[in-house]
């Protein structure tokens, strides 16, 4: 001891552990990837946009899933409605998942509309429209209830979900049928409502509601758009007990009468109905004919294939022509194949004719034809024809067939940004794997739709 301090004897420092050379290009990648924020892929950057975006971004969030056709966030966006009241927000999930008739949304559109006085009217108005879209039957009492208090607002969107959500269960659907007409009947509904009603009526598919149906088609006193909307709403239902009043409407005064009574008979069978439509070819009023094509494309008839040929190649109203041709495509006969092939391969033809009868051809075969609509689209290129090339190619890239995968290369290596886009869909529809690597530079297109579209085509593709 020294001064009043004891000293104890130092002990020799331990030998550090003998350590490796850290690299220094390992240093650099261990800080970039502290660098690296957290969540830097495209998945991670939507769910967060969903989970604190704001209703600006995610309608556009929306709208992109909307052009890539997929289904993937769909779980969040349910989870996003239940807890927010945002009526853009609520509004854009409710319009996205009815567009596709996709369930999951009930329960809260439901809500929407049972406490509508704390909803906006937008967000009431497209709860209704989806519940009609998915036809959620558990919805017809709510919509119901809000036609009896007669709220101005909500009584055509009202109107028109219930005829919808009525549809799928026959007694709820009897129910809504009576109570409708019932209410058409007794509590005089303003004008604007009436044609709803008796629109909704034939949603529902109900027997019970064609008296009501029957009598206003029969009504010569009763305004037109009614009578109209009377008739289609018969055809909705399609019972043969409503096939009299129809049949009577087909020799109208009025045309517009005429054209939707022709209309009206395709789901019908029968002598009395094909001699009906058989003579509406022959009425002046061009949409008397285009209701006879529309009824022989849904009835398939073919005793109409004469008139069907006649309009394809003569009438002189484009939309009659276009209706035509879907009839006859519709019309699967050797007869009908060979009126289409003809029209298609008549290059003097005009562009929408030849485009709708290369589209009838793809449907009905497509290994037997597709060679030939090649021939022709390379046809059209050569010739500028830039209409007929732009609608031949819509419609090869919805089609399935090995012989277009060298198109599909050929369009992949354009310049264009539509034409690679029908490239990635030939490759999806098709399965081309072997696409796999010309496809993966484009994940990283300065086009962001089209790189999301490579990406998912990759994913389907299974790369």
């Amino acid at each position: 001891m020294r001064n009043g301090f004891r000293f104890s004897k130092r002990r020799p420092p331990a030998s550090p552990a003998k350590r490796l050379p850290v690299p220094p290009a390992l240093l650099l990648c261990f800080f970039a990837a502290l660098a690296l924020p957290a969540e830097d892929n495209p998945d991670s950057v939507r769910l967060n946009t969903i989970r604190y975006g704001t209703e600006t971004e995610i309608a556009a969030l929306i709208q992109s899933l909307r052009n890539e056709k997929t289904d993937a966030l769909d779980d969040d966006l349910v989870t996003l409605a239940g807890t927010t009241r945002n009526r853009n927000i609520l509004r854009g999930v409710f319009e996205f998942f009815g567009e596709r008739s996709k369930s999951g949304l009930e329960d809260r559109a439901i809500r929407a509309i049972v406490e509508r006085d704390d909803e906006t009217n937008e967000t009431v108005i497209a709860a209704m429209d989806y519940l009609g879209r998915v036809k959620a039957e558990n919805a017809a009492e709510p919509l119901q209830k809000v036609i009896n208090t007669k709220e101005r607002r909500f009584m055509i969107p009202a109107i028109r979900a219930l005829g919808r959500v009525s549809g799928a269960v026959s007694e709820t659907a009897d129910r809504t049928a009576e109570f409708l007409a019932g209410y058409y009947q007794n509590e005089d509904p303003p004008d604007d409502f009436r044609r709803e009603i008796i629109t909704a009526v034939g949603e529902t598919g109900s027997t019970l509601g064609i008296p009501f149906l029957a009598g206003i088609a029969a009504n010569t006193e009763e305004r037109v758009t009614l009578r109209i909307a009377a008739l289609d709403s018969l055809a909705a239902v399609g019972d043969e007990s409503g096939l009299p009043a129809i049949i009577s409407a087909v020799s109208d005064g009025d045309p517009n009468v005429r054209s939707s009574a022709i209309a009206a008979l395709g789901p019908f069978e029968g002598e009395g109905v094909i001699r009906a439509v058989l003579e509406g070819f022959r009425d002046s009023y061009y949409r008397v004919r285009l209701g006879a094509a529309q009824a022989s494309r849904r009835g398939k008839l073919e005793e109409a294939v004469p008139y069907l040929k006649f309009r394809a190649e003569r009438d002189d109203i484009p939309q009659v022509r276009d209706e035509a041709i879907r009839a006859l495509g519709a019309i699967e006969t050797g007869e009908t194949y060979d009126i289409l092939r003809t029209l298609f391969e008549d290059r003097a033809a005009a562009a929408p004719v030849r485009i709708r009868a290369a589209e009838m051809l793809i449907q009905r075969d497509t290994e037997a034809c597709v060679e030939k609509v090649l021939a022709e689209l390379d046809d059209a290129k050569s010739r500028n024809q830039n209409a007929l090339y732009n609608g031949l190619l819509g419609i090869l890239g919805g089609a399935r067939s090995d012989k277009l995968e060298p198109l599909a290369r050929r369009l992949l290596a354009s310049t264009d940004l539509v034409e690679k886009s029908y490239a990635l869909d030939l490759a999806s529809n098709n399965n081309y794997r072997g696409m796999a690597e010309a496809i993966r530079p484009l994940t990283e297109n300065r086009n962001a739709g089209l790189a999301r579209k490579a990406r998912n085509t990759l994913d389907k593709l299974g790369e």
